[in-house]
């Protein structure tokens, strides 16, 4: 009995180990395709040699708007040697330029200019951006900025964004000028081409001020991928608002029950038809968990309200500091009456 009785206990062991085992291979975040396929995509052409920067743009884009526009930003400022930092160059993304500037001399784009012509690259035999599936897209960028730690992008191959096919480029402009970062004013049409559903509800009446661009997305929100639910920076939704709502955080000598840790059980987000971002309006928000009482005076006697009038009434107009409160109330206990 007692050798039953301990092959069942390790076996029991094992099961719950291998379950905790499986739950987390599942919620790892695989590529569609194995990332090697995804290597081969942005190594280029095989047959092609780096030729550096300098001759890829004497050759085609010595006059173009895009090379001073590059040379202005970030990365333009990593293709000077003495920067100290990782070479980056136009051959980090675009593949190797040999066979696209073959045949093209610095001779032959003057005269081309002189009859008022553009010479092109072969821009066939250089990797393909626009067509690249996002996984390879941003394996492109990760080269590099996974190895940097001012970048915070350990978490984004697992976030919300890589799993859904976005791709670093569909919100950075690398050649757009000096500064790749998108800027704070920007971000809420940048996400409101996806997110069309957030869009309506900062159209309703009680609101975050983002279109006001008083209040961000990235206030709230890691777009490169968190540990938590909705890709927010903080480890829970309270210390999310609480950020900015530093009065509702407590602790409270009296706080409300069921409601420290979690502020959507009576506010949502983004955009509510309701006063102060409310799932609902007053009272009924207050009677999904408390029963209706009858009003009454300081001195304990009830008030001649009929039924219907105190029933619609706010119960914030008495209970203001709803969220929790120090200082007990009229009747010695904790009313958050003030």
């Amino acid at each position: 009995m007692k050798r039953q009785g301990k092959i069942a206990f390790f076996s029991g062991i094992l099961i719950i180990l291998l379950i905790i085992i499986g739950c987390t291979e599942l919620k790892r975040s695989r590529p569609i395709l194995p990332m090697k396929e995804y290597e081969r995509m942005i190594a280029g052409r095989l047959d092609a040699e780096y030729v550096g920067t300098d001759n890829c743009l004497s050759a085609c884009h010595e006059h173009d708007r895009i090379k001073a526009a590059f040379d202005a930003s970030t990365m333009g400022a990593q293709l000077k040697r003495e920067s100290g930092l990782p070479l980056v160059d136009c051959e980090s993304c675009h593949g190797p330029g040999s066979l696209a500037i073959k045949g093209i001399t610095k001779e032959l784009v003057e005269e081309n200019l002189k009859k008022g012509k553009k010479t092109a690259c072969n821009y066939k035999t250089l990797i393909n951006l626009k067509n690249l599936p996002a996984p390879a897209k941003s394996l492109i960028c990760l080269k590099c900025h996974t190895g940097n730690a001012t970048f915070n992008l350990h978490d984004w191959n697992a976030g919300v964004h890589a799993m859904n096919d976005v791709s670093c480029s569909d919100c950075h402009v690398i050649h757009k000028g000096p500064d790749l970062k998108v800027k704070p004013r920007e971000t809420a049409e940048m996400c409101f081409k996806c997110h069309q559903d957030i869009r309506a509800l900062y159209n309703l009446p009680s609101h975050h001020p983002v279109r006001e661009g008083k209040v961000f997305c990235t206030d709230c929100h890691d777009a490169h991928g968190t540990t938590t639910e909705h890709l927010l920076k903080r480890e829970t939704v309270k210390e999310t608002c609480t950020q900015c709502h530093g009065e509702k955080e407590g602790p409270f000598l009296y706080e409300h029950g069921d409601l420290t840790e979690d502020c959507l059980t009576c506010h949502v987000p983004h955009g509510s038809p309701n006063n102060n971002l409310l799932v609902v309006r007053e009272p009924f928000l207050c009677l999904q968990c408390h029963e209706s009482h009858r009003l009454n005076t300081t001195t304990g006697e009830y008030m001649t309200y009929d039924k219907k009038r105190y029933f619609f009434t706010r119960c914030t107009d008495c209970h203001s500091t709803i969220h929790g409160t120090d200082l007990p109330s009229t009747t010695g206990t904790g009313r958050f009456t003030q």
